[in-house]
């Protein structure tokens, strides 16, 4: 059971999509933050294009839980084909939040959300990363989104930290940091609750 200055966070996307990388990338930044975290994916019989989940718990204090997230605050989702195949409703705290990857507006999802009425938000992080990166990599402008609605980081530390990650991870392709940067700027501005 988590404690009350305990976030966790699952993740729905499928193989290939970077919902695995996206749920590291967040672990790093807020460990790099002082936060005691876990970052994690639940593997089974991956492919591309499967459907898989990941986990993050993000703690002030040292977390002893070594368990998937069976009643997350947060659910992140990265394919909205996964609504109409997974329950990634499933545990959701009411007072928490569900962030999903489409072009359509938050409250036209609710049908397919299995009876869950708590706060829905939305993004298109295909556009965005098409537009900024020139391929569909969603994960980068879902946790931007996932920063910017769950309030878990700063988001003015989380693009310095993540930013210092990108010139290490990507220093044989310094072009991928500018437009990785942008996307999480313009999925900042652009992520909508509805």
């Amino acid at each position: 059971m988590a404690t009350r200055d305990m976030v966790e966070i699952r993740w729905h996307g499928r193989g290939g999509q970077g919902a695995k990388t996206a749920c590291l990338l967040l672990a790093e930044v807020a460990g790099i933050q002082g936060k005691f975290v876990q970052g994690f994916p639940e593997y089974g019989p991956e492919r591309l294009g499967a459907p898989i989940t990941a986990y993050n718990r993000i703690s002030e204090e040292r977390c002893n839980i070594h368990s998937f997230i069976y009643e997350p605050d947060y659910v992140v989702v990265v394919d909205e084909t996964l609504l109409d195949s997974v329950d990634v409703t499933a545990g959701l705290k009411a007072d928490g939040a569900i962030i999903i990857n489409t072009t359509v507006a938050p409250k036209e999802l609710r049908s397919r959300l299995r009876g869950w009425s708590g706060k829905v938000c939305a993004i298109d992080a295909r556009r965005i990363s098409e537009e900024c990166l020139g391929a569909n990599r969603p994960n980068t402008p879902m946790l931007a989104a996932l920063v910017k609605v769950s309030g878990v980081l700063d988001t003015g530390l989380f693009l310095a930290d993540i930013e210092e990650s990108f010139r290490n991870k990507f220093a044989a392709k310094p072009q991928m940091i500018s437009g990785n940067m942008e996307s999480l700027k313009q999925s900042l501005r652009e992520v909508r609750e509805g």
